[in-house]
């Protein structure tokens, strides 16, 4: 059987150095030194997780598969969950992020 996508989600977020989970909005978030890097969303209607991005990686992402990727609000990028989501994909994602807000003591454990 197939991990559901908040588990697999929570895998690779978890996976990495000095990270939590916290529910905050009814949604799960996962963070490092209590910043947000990533989170799962479902009150939309759709399976998603959102998480920080570079500038311009916004645009790129969702011009390139717009199915897929949404632009969120203040420089975060969402991906749908709900549709066999490219995991490979997903855990790129998530390390960038991840490099965005974590420590730089941590960010060299995560490589």
């Amino acid at each position: 059987m197939r991990a559901a996508p908040l588990d697999r989600l929570r895998e690779i977020c978890l996976a990495l150095p000095g990270t939590a989970e916290k529910e905050i909005w009814g949604d799960p978030t996962f963070r490092v030194s209590n910043k947000i890097f990533a989170m799962y969303k479902i009150g939309d209607g759709r399976k998603s997780f959102w998480c920080k991005a570079p500038p311009g990686s916004q645009l790129v992402l969702v011009g390139a598969d717009p199915e897929t990727f949404f632009v969120g609000g203040n420089g975060w990028v969402g991906m749908r969950l709900d549709a066999a989501p490219d995991w490979g994909e997903v855990e790129k994602l998530v390390r960038r992020s991840y490099r965005l807000v974590a420590p730089k003591r941590l960010t060299e454990l995560a490589r």
